[in-house]
């Protein structure tokens, strides 16, 4: 069995890091001369939620029903009790119940 050498999965690593640390670090800087507006502080605000509905809508939408319940059954335990373990499992719980019962 042979395997691709090691150092070009450091040099692909290091590439990603390359290109990835320079957009994170010039958006920090960007943000730096940007005046901090009512209106851009209510953009900035919103935009973790709207990068979680982005994540999440397309999922139910390809799994449907058993997805949906599993992300509010998951998103309910995380609102409530704050464990990240327990919702995950019992997100999992509710996506296998509800397709062994009707899917």
């Amino acid at each position: 069995m042979t395997s691709e050498p090691h150092w070009l999965v450091l040099m692909a690593i290091l590439a990603m890091a390359a290109a990835t640390y320079p957009m994170r670090a010039g958006g920090f800087w960007l943000m730096g001369h940007v005046p901090l507006t009512p209106r851009i502080r209510k953009i900035l605000e919103a935009s973790p939620g709207a990068v979680i509905v982005a994540t999440i809508a397309p999922i139910i939408v390809r799994e449907g029903v058993p997805a949906a319940v599993a992300i509010l059954a998951g998103g309910t335990v995380m609102y409530l009790w704050r464990r990240d373990y327990f919702a995950m499992a019992i997100g999992m719980l509710a996506a296998a119940g509800v397709r062994a019962l009707w899917f």
